[in-house]
């Protein structure tokens, strides 16, 4: 039967573990799936939901995050930014609870990236940051040197240009210790790109074309590099537009237009490019304006087929600044009024404060003026805020450490505390069990010194009662004797004389003796019998069972108990040595008080019976009883299992719970 039970066990166990290890297939088959880019996004978001939610009904966290952050990145491919929010918010909740430094990294990171598209660049240069310091922690360089170009990106836009560029140094020089795969040779040209930029935002045109060209050294690694030379020389030319050196301006631009097909790729770049060709064009005066027209029309054209904000806004400026000059206000109105309109749309501030320069020299006299003070307005406005700008994302990565740093100390004094708290409740505890132990002790000592008090009282008692026993018996073999010495004799003497009396003749004279002799001979039965009853000891022993029936009335009575109370009047209790009849009080006296305070009884029998010169005792209640081999070691039965043995005797107990308990105690007489 047993081994059957636990064949039903083992295989009940194996059916939870393979149903736990079922989940956790069924979990890794929808995560694998979710990867497979032949699906569609939509497809693979579905899977990896399902991943999520069996992942979460098994509760373990690991397998949770793992699945919940792939679901993460791929509502970021999809651009679903509300619940790239939202998923990633609780990723990171999760990340944290599991102190897992690359999940918050990564986390952090997807949140920087979730910001910065939806144009909030203080919370995403807070993520970034904090992302870029776990990464440098984890010695993950890779994504360090992205993350620090996507805060290059954020401060060049707020106009940072020293932030800016010195984060886009720290992350060349990162990418650069890397080897030199596809994608990290596209973020060092990506890199260059930017510091290019940055130094033509500063008028360092020199040192601009020098970044633009080394980022060229590495897109031309990349296989297919054409795209990226295109961007790089649209960058140069624009440099030397802005120099005037409309010749080597136009030299790139016709080497550009030369592959149209690869522009067209991104035809809003290329309209943007045709702009540009066509104002160099004018600015060198050497070609006919009807050209110079059809060109910024191609464009403009071009860019509202594709309904291409950022392309028609700037091809709108370029064409605006062109018919101004050739005194064409009606139409340079037109044009910048649609860069000055999608410029306030997409918070180009550039574009927005040459929009309202042109407007205020293209509008009448009233008009013109206010258009000049709101450009005069947000002109310094702007330098107000590039003042504050300078400081922003330092102060916002000193309050990111502070935080860091604030947040540890709180941890160490948590911890602190939490040792504290600890030490105190130990101490606490020692005091407790120091002070409840001495007072154990105190209370044990107090009990051995009762016991002890008890034993001599009981010694003096079974003395003086010993006293009494031996006087009485003394003066009752002084009374026999006085009886049978003198009574008796005088009475045999006179019965003798009556005898003798008797020899008379005298009919009544022998009635009356004879009557005499008949009564004297009663009394003297009488008196034989008395003597014989005085000097034969018929309370012998008595005293003891007296002493234990009357421990048994005062206990009951002070504990609300029955008690039946039996004594074998064949037992000597003279021939009981004094130690046998102490422990035999004593263990009485014990039985009485577990029973009181365990036993919730009603009732008790006590008897004495003797068997082949051994005393039986047997006390029974009708109590809760209890489990006897889980209450061996208790105090109360150790007590008397230890008297017993004292005397050489033999200690039993039967009990069950809820049919009462009863002792035997056998000693030796």
């Amino acid at each position: 039967m047993l081994k059957k039970v636990l064949f039903i066990l083992f295989l009940f166990s194996n059916c939870i573990i393979w149903g736990q290890n079922a989940k956790n297939d069924s979990t890794l088959y929808y995560h694998e799936i979710s990867k497979d880019r032949t699906l569609s996004l939509n497809e693979r978001i579905e899977h990896s939901k399902k991943a999520v939610e069996i992942s979460s009904s098994q509760g373990i966290d690991t397998l949770q995050l793992k699945t919940s952050r792939y679901l993460a990145y791929l509502y970021l491919m999809k651009r679903d930014y509300d619940s790239v929010r939202i998923w990633n918010h609780a990723n990171l909740k999760l990340a944290e609870k599991l102190d897992d430094s690359s999940s918050i990294a990564m986390t952090s990171y997807y949140l920087g990236y979730y910001h910065r598209a939806t144009m909030s660049n203080d919370s995403a240069y807070f993520y970034y940051y904090k992302a870029s310091k776990l990464f440098n922690s984890l010695n993950d360089l890779r994504n360090e040197g992205e993350v620090l170009y996507n805060m290059a990106n954020i401060q060049f836009d707020e106009k940072d240009y020293l932030g800016a560029e010195s984060n886009a140094i720290k992350s060349l020089r990162l990418i650069q210790s890397l080897p030199k795969t596809e994608n990290n040779l596209d973020t060092l040209w990506s890199i260059f790109n930017l510091l290019g930029i940055i130094s033509d935002q500063q008028d360092l045109y020199d040192q601009a074309i020098e970044y633009y060209e080394e980022g060229m050294t590495y897109s031309s690694q990349i296989e297919d590099h054409l795209l990226y030379d295109l961007h790089s020389f649209s960058n140069i030319a624009l440099i030397y537009k802005e120099q005037k050196n409309y010749e080597e301006a136009l030299k790139i631009y016709d080497r550009l237009l030369q592959n149209k097909e690869e522009l067209m790729e991104d035809p809003g770049n290329y309209a943007t490019i045709l702009s540009e060709f066509a104002a160099v064009k004018y600015y060198s005066g050497n070609y006919k304006n009807e050209n110079i027209s059809s060109l910024f029309g191609q464009a403009y054209h071009l860019a509202d087929s594709l309904n291409e904000g950022l392309s028609i806004m700037w091809v709108s400026l370029y064409a605006s600044e062109y018919y101004l000059e050739e005194h064409k206000k009606d139409s340079a109105l037109i044009y910048a009024n649609r860069a000055f309109n999608l410029g306030k749309e997409t918070n180009s501030n550039d574009v927005i404060l040459r929009s309202l320069l042109l407007k205020s020299q293209l509008e009448d006299e009233d008009k013109a003026k206010s258009y000049l003070r709101d450009y005069i307005t947000l002109s310094d406005s702007l330098q107000v805020r590039e003042r504050a700008t300078r400081n922003k994302f330092a102060r916002i990565a000193y309050e990111t450490d502070n935080l860091k740093e604030r947040n540890k100390q709180i941890a160490r004094e948590r911890m602190y505390l939490l040792i504290f708290s600890g030490a105190l409740m130990l101490t606490f505890l020692l005091i407790y069990v120091i002070v409840n132990q001495r007072n154990k002790n105190k209370e044990l000592q107090f009990v051995q010194k009762q016991q002890k008090a008890n034993e001599e009282i009981y010694n003096l008692m079974l003395s003086q009662q010993d006293k009494i026993d031996e006087a009485r018996v003394l003066e009752k073999k002084r009374i026999s004797q006085e009886l049978h010495d003198g009574v008796l004799g005088r009475l045999f003497g006179t019965r003798l004389t009556l005898d003798s009396l008797n020899m008379m003749s005298n009919e009544e004279a022998i009635e009356t003796r004879g009557k005499y002799i008949h009564s004297l001979k009663e009394i003297e039965e009488d008196i034989r019998k008395v003597s014989h009853e005085l000097n034969t000891d018929f309370v012998a022993g008595s005293g003891y069972f007296d002493i234990i029936k009357t421990l048994v009335e005062t206990q009951t009575e002070a504990y609300g108990l029955k008690f039946e109370l039996y004594n074998d009047s064949s037992i000597d209790w003279d021939d009981v040595s004094n130690k046998t009849k102490i422990h035999i009080y004593r263990i009485v006296q014990e039985s009485l008080q577990n029973i009181y305070k365990h036993a919730q009884a009603t009732k008790v029998e006590i008897s004495f019976k003797a068997k082949k010169d051994v005393i039986c005792l047997e006390i029974s209640d009708d109590g809760l009883g209890f489990d006897v081999e889980k209450s061996r070691k208790g105090i109360g039965l150790k007590n008397m299992t230890s008297r017993v043995k004292e005397i050489d005797g033999e200690f039993h107990v039967e009990s069950q719970p809820g049919a009462g308990t009863t002792l035997t105690i056998l000693t030796p007489i």
